[in-house]
């Protein structure tokens, strides 16, 4: 099905200022990953900027950079706005929601982020891995998703988020990774829902679909991509692509 790939970024952030121009190597983050997304071939890719020099790096690399409303509340909301403006006829029936500081991106999890949406169902789907680093568990910075699994499955309802560990009782945990394939009128819809009292409560933002009883489900990967949030992140990230 035909998607449309949205990179939002923004320079504000409290523990790393100005992260989407960090530079790994030559280039910007944000770069490295528009350059991840476009190998991809899940469809054009283009970058939700928040700020006029992130939108100058992407169009020096020669990508297609939106300009949003900085005062935009979140990620989802501008990712929304760059599709209006690119897209206003709709021709994209699927946005894919690929955060901008995520450096080492495996393209596959791109195209991988699209395939619950072959069940007409599903308003949302996204991907996760199983954990196999037992800090991991534990880790509140580590996001878990309890599915609805089926034995031999790569594709399986998702029902809840959370940083705590869920579920309980022995069998297999996951780590979600932070992509997000919208149904186009799912992401008109969510982005005009108020928060609500989970999302609030846990600090995640895809538990608003679900509290509004809005369908979502996740593919199983096997890779997971680093997080940049800090600049021990951002020094890991540079050693992995070889940059340190």
């Amino acid at each position: 099905m035909p998607a449309l790939i949205v990179i939002p970024a923004r320079l504000a952030a409290t523990r790393l200022p100005n992260k989407p121009l960090a530079m790994i190597g030559p280039e910007p983050m944000i770069v490295h990953v528009w350059r991840r997304a476009v190998k991809a071939n899940a469809g054009p890719v283009i970058v939700a900027c928040g700020d006029q020099p992130i939108a100058d790096a992407i169009i020096a690399a020669g990508g297609t950079a939106i300009l949003t409303d900085p005062a935009l509340p979140s990620g989802s909301d501008r990712v929304h706005a760059a599709a209006e403006i690119y897209d206003p006829a709709g021709k994209f029936d699927v946005v894919v929601n690929v955060q901008g500081d995520l450096p080492t991106l495996e393209p596959v999890l791109v195209a991988a982020s699209v395939t619950p949406l072959a069940d007409a169902v599903i308003d949302i789907a996204t991907v996760v891995a199983r954990i196999t680093i037992p800090e991991e568990l534990n880790d509140p910075a580590v996001v878990k998703a309890a599915l609805s699994l089926q034995p031999g499955a790569t594709v399986g309802p998702a029902l809840y988020f959370s940083r705590n560990l869920i579920p309980s009782g022995p069998g297999d945990h996951y780590h979600h990774i932070g992509i997000y394939a919208f149904r186009r009128a799912a992401l008109r819809r969510f982005v005009t829902l108020k928060p609500t009292i989970l999302e609030l409560r846990e600090r995640l933002e895809q538990l608003r679909a679900i509290e509004n009883g809005m369908r979502m489900a996740a593919a199983l990967v096997d890779t997971i991509p680093l997080g940049v949030d800090t600049p021990s992140d951002l020094d890991r990230a540079r050693r992995l692509l070889g940059f340190a």
